[in-house]
């Protein structure tokens, strides 16, 4: 079988090779003789319900400087297309939410991985309040009264903006902290959103656990480490990444999610894990496959692909 695959991502100039999980997709995509095709998100476009992308067709290699050949530019129907990736990175605002509604003109006769209504319908750290028990003590709300009494009542906590993406704009106070104040004027004055209250877990000095999931079973997982003296332990902020096991909590979390995401059409998601905590459950551009790869040789995005083609054989 070879799938004709968009994707739809950030430029992919300037992707990382050695650590880009949509690397890695696209990699093992051509591996199994399915043909790429590339455009970023502003590059779409809805005519009279016609949905086209201006993009390239693309081959690509494991090789630093050379690791795209492109096609020439040409608009497509995106409804040609057996399957789109849907992998830019957030912040999930209007313009990403835009694409989703864009996305699910052709979905599902082209397979749009991740579901594009059911991406909308999920911000990563709202679907996670609708599983009871699962999460730390955790409060959303533009009120900063609500955030004060949150605060006395449960001490130390991480502030973090509601819809960014990759440990943006995530502080932890101390329960006498004085610059709450000053940290909510700030959100206030960016955005109209909420932004999330989570009471501090001190297991995140020991890592924050990215698990992957593929249509609802986990694949395999990494730990990522704050770097000394920080709260954040994503790769892009100078986490590190290592190798770890699946615990028996680890399990009864993916047991409890994995059937809603395989009802959603939510083929390929991360969750993060603290402790016994899950924090954010990640479906817009989830990341680790690469370290997940290169710490156990578990290839998340090969049995993704699998899914994919037995989905699209009917």
């Amino acid at each position: 079988m070879s799938l004709k695959v968009a994707v739809q991502m950030d430029p992919l100039e300037a992707a990382n090779i050695e650590t880009d999980t949509t690397f890695l997709m696209m990699l093992s995509a051509q591996a199994r003789g399915h043909k790429l095709w590339v455009y970023t998100p502003d590059k779409l476009a809805l005519e009279d319900g016609v949905l086209t992308a201006r993009g390239r067709a693309v081959n690509v290699r494991s090789e630093h400087g050379a690791h795209a050949q492109f096609g020439s530019w040409e608009r497509r129907e995106l409804a040609q297309m057996d399957v789109v990736l849907l992998r830019q990175d957030p912040p999930f605002d209007m313009a990403y939410i835009t694409t989703t509604h864009f996305l699910e003109a052709i979905h599902p006769k082209t397979l749009v991985v991740n579901n594009p209504a059911e991406v909308r319908s999920a911000p990563e750290k709202l679907f996670v309040t609708g599983f009871p028990g699962v999460q730390p003590p955790t409060l959303v709300t533009s009120d900063p009264e609500a955030i004060l009494d949150f605060r006395a009542k449960h001490g130390d906590m991480v502030l973090k903006p509601l819809y960014g993406g990759g440990g943006s704009g995530v502080v932890r106070l101390s329960a006498d902290d004085p610059n709450l104040d000053a940290l909510l004027e700030l959100h206030a004055m960016i955005g109209r959103e909420p932004v999330i209250a989570q009471k501090f877990i001190p297991a995140v000095s020991k890592g924050d656990k990215r698990i992957l999931l593929v249509d609802g079973e986990p694949v395999g997982a990494i730990n990522r480490v704050p770097a000394a003296g920080q709260v954040r332990s994503n790769l892009r902020v100078g986490g590190r990444a290592e190798a770890v096991e699946l615990t028996a909590r680890d399990k009864e979390l993916c047991a409890t999610i994995g059937p809603e995401l395989k009802r959603r059409g939510l083929l390929f998601v991360g969750i993060d894990v603290i402790g016994d905590y899950l924090t954010e459950i990640n479906v817009t551009s989830p990341t680790g496959a690469q370290q997940l790869k290169r710490f156990t040789g578990v290839d998340a995005t090969e049995l993704l692909w699998t899914r994919i083609e037995a989905i699209r054989a009917g």
